[in-house]
């Protein structure tokens, strides 16, 4: 009998060895077997049914969730974008999100598949920071977070404010000033803002500085230690970039599912709230992205795009429609939470744009 290892295994099958070893320990492929410290089996042997999809219910499974809050955050439309999810095509082994942003839809998947290779970007220095130091230095930074929240939470208001303006103060001195020896307080700092400043906002202004004010929080949970060591542990074999969405050009092909959730185009002249960086994503930029989306396309990826729609308030704006023309466009019913504007707030339609 010809037999195969578990590497060989997952070259032939498109999944990863660790997940071809957590099958063999399961006794769910015919005739494998452990021969000194490596698994394996029949070279005729069959791919099993992946019950991937289905086993993060389980209770031993780690679900984990966003570890901000972020502006346009996408949890809300989970169940939308999750309709879209590739992954009962075995040919799926890889996920891309060029603006992963607080990270939604990264952590639904994460939590539900075990996936070969998974990429992340963002131009947002600081995020990314945030999100590397989770993964690689994640007692640290539970340590000092575990600080500042004991130090907080007791605080009367105004010793509050002083407090948060003085960790702002350090922050955006960070931002402009620091080194690679401090990417920690750094981290740290951006979610004790996060937690603490006002809706959960990431604003800076046109010197890159943020500026949000504090918020209301009876009892701000300002170190989620289990959330963040079960991201931590998620992370570590997720490839974490910092640049715009075009650098993910070399990891995309056409075992890819990529989510593309890029800065919303105002849908009225005064809601144009796009500053997660000093950097603004206009028209023009709208549809380059549009462009690299084709050329994706191309290599055969398996795409979905969000965005807001233009008719909400101009049933005549075909901007989305046109530059999307080659793709399926479907308007979901979202719930617009942030805006100076109370009566601004509630139901819209958004768009999921796909190319399957």
């Amino acid at each position: 009998m010809e037999i195969m290892s578990a590497r060989e295994a997952a070259d032939k099958w498109g999944i990863s060895q660790r997940r071809v070893a957590v099958l063999c320990s399961e006794n769910r492929i015919v005739d494998a077997e452990m021969v000194g410290n490596m698994w394996v089996m029949p070279s005729n042997a069959k791919k099993p049914i992946d019950a991937r999809s289905t086993r993060y219910n389980k209770s031993d499974e780690k679900t984990v969730k966003s570890f901000l809050k972020w502006a346009g955050g996408k949890g809300q439309l989970l169940k939308e974008i999750g309709k879209y999810y590739p992954f009962e095509d075995e040919n799926i082994t890889k996920y891309a999100e060029p603006f992963v942003g607080g990270g939604a839809v990264l952590f639904d998947i994460l939590s539900k598949y075990d996936l070969k290779e998974i990429y992340i970007s963002d131009i947002n220095a600081e995020l990314i920071n945030t999100y590397r130091i989770i993964r690689n230095d994640i007692d640290a930074l539970a340590r000092m977070l575990s600080v500042m929240q004991t130090e907080f939470v007791p605080m009367d208001t105004e010793s509050r404010k002083a407090y948060y303006m003085q960790k702002r103060e350090r922050f955006n001195d960070l931002k402009v000033n620091g080194d690679e020896n401090i990417n920690i307080e750094k981290a740290a700092l951006m979610i004790f803002l996060n937690k603490t400043c006002f809706n959960g906002l990431y604003r800076v202004n046109k010197k890159g500085l943020f500026n949000v004010p504090m918020g209301a929080y009876k009892n701000p949970l300002i170190c989620d230690e289990k959330n963040l060591r079960a991201v931590s542990e998620k992370l570590q074999n997720v490839k974490i970039v910092c640049g715009d969405y075009k650098t993910s050009a070399d990891f995309i092909d056409e075992n890819t599912f990529v989510y593309f959730d890029p800065p919303y185009r105002p849908i009225t002249d005064t809601a144009s709230f796009t500053a997660y960086t000093e950097n603004l994503f206009n028209d023009e930029e709208q549809i380059e992205l549009a462009h690299f989306v084709d050329d994706m396309h191309r290599k055969g990826a398996k795409i979905v795009i969000s965005n807001s729609d233009p008719k909400n308030s101009n049933t005549e704006d075909d901007f989305f429609d046109n530059i999307y023309s080659a793709h399926k466009i479907k308007r979901v019913e979202a719930t617009r939470m942030i805006n100076c504007n109370s009566e601004a707030r509630g139901k819209i339609k958004e768009l999921l744009i796909s190319n399957f």
